[in-house]
């Protein structure tokens, strides 16, 4: 079928819930993908940051077709050998106590927002259950961590939501101080707002929150479900601030492109669950867990994330150089960068994708560059380059 076939047949059959382009993908190879018309494109999307380490990656592609010969699912019921090694890699890189699996980034949240309020439940403090989090923030699409979202487009029609969370202005301390009472449990943030327009934290501001936690008594959780797993040129974002919290949430990249999220906590944090208190069917399963734990090891391996930092670096410098009257900034870190224009941006998608070059926007006036992080300079090159002819038909 063609790219108007596949659409046609998509409109009539599936949900409407995304506001799609008129291409269909089938097929992709490291940076790149292929349409239904055979048509090539450069892929600065990778899954909205979820193909790490591009598209039908050999190494991923061998340990799911081993394992898929072995086991394909049992219960969490059971111990399960590669859910266990996954555990112990995250847990180490991360220097925290215990994991728990799931499915997305939206699920490893949700588990955090239930773990921080049965932390306190379990002191006999069950009436401290409000979540402090952040305007511009985005936690995922359930009916919770859509209420911990602090952007109300994302909100809008879902009412009743679930209460317990407050909104403070992120990179402000004085605004989460103010909010902070005798309910609160927990702050909850994104060292690096992703749909909120890829805006990194400011290092006093989340040692701040650090600090805050401590001399109050609350758990600080870090959603790195599209920041971590590399993709700042560290495992870790918070490993790039030096500040460590009480609970990490990952997904996207974790799998490499295969659904699996994850949440990390200490020991002290995880003693908040106990069994029955939550779970997840197909969290951490025998498939999921070995294409993770494959992902971990390439991007452990010596020099990858120092490589990261400089194709980051390389490719912060080169979108830097493009200039245009339009353009108000370039930010972000390693390879989650942002580029913030005066007008909106769906059109200069549009366009790029015409020629060849998938962009996402991150917000309506940030266009977001989240390769694969094995992208490479002469593909970068090949980018801006389109990205500047792009900038040229442009009328904004």
């Amino acid at each position: 079928m063609t790219n108007q076939d596949i659409a046609a047949k998509g409109q009539q059959y599936v949900m409407n819930t995304y506001g799609r382009f008129p291409v269909a993908l089938v097929r992709g190879k490291g940076s790149h993908v292929w349409d239904a018309n055979g048509r090539q494109y450069l892929d600065f999307v990778a899954g909205i940051a979820v193909c790490l380490l591009g598209h039908s990656n050999q190494d991923l592609n061998a340990v799911l077709r081993e394992q898929s010969q072995k086991l394909w699912h049992v219960s969490n019921l059971y111990w399960i050998e590669p859910q266990v090694e996954l555990a112990e890699k995250l847990v180490f890189q991360a220097g925290m106590g215990k994991a728990f699996f799931c499915n997305s980034g939206a699920e490893a949240n949700e588990a955090a927002i239930k773990l921080v309020r049965k932390y306190f439940y379990r002191r006999k403090e069950s009436h401290r259950n409000k979540i402090i989090v952040f305007n511009g923030s985005f936690h995922g699409r359930t009916l919770a961590t859509v209420a911990a979202t602090g952007q109300t487009k994302y909100q809008e029609g879902f009412a009743p939501l679930p209460e317990g969370f407050a909104y403070a202005e992120f990179n402000d301390l004085s605004s989460v101080e103010q909010l902070v009472d005798e309910s609160t449990c927990a702050v909850m943030v994104e060292p690096i707002q992703g749909e909120g327009g890829i805006r990194p934290a400011e290092l006093g501001f989340l040692k701040g929150l650090r600090e805050i936690c401590d001399q109050k008594g609350l758990l600080l959780v870090f959603d790195e479900v599209q920041c971590g797993m590399g993709r700042t040129g560290k495992f870790f974002a918070f490993q790039a601030y030096g500040v460590k919290p009480d609970v990490i949430t990952l997904a996207k990249g974790l799998g490499g492109g295969f659904p699996v999220g994850a949440m990390l906590a200490t020991d002290k944090a995880a003693g908040g669950f106990a069994p029955g208190d939550h779970a997840s069917t197909f969290g951490g399963n025998p498939l999921a867990a070995a294409v993770a734990n494959r992902v971990v090891d390439i991007i452990t391996e010596e020099g990858f994330l120092d490589q990261v930092s400089k194709i980051g670096n390389y490719l912060f410098d080169s979108l830097k150089k493009v200039k245009d009257g339009r353009i108000v900034t370039v930010r972000g870190w390693g390879l989650m960068l942002g580029v913030e224009f005066k007008a909106e941006i769906k059109e200069l998608v549009e366009i790029c994708i015409q020629k060849g070059l998938l962009l996402v926007g991150a917000g309506p006036r940030v266009l977001r560059f989240v390769p694969p992080l094995t992208v490479n300079k002469s593909e970068i090159d090949q980018a801006v380059e389109i990205f500047r002819e792009a900038l040229k038909e442009w009328n904004s």
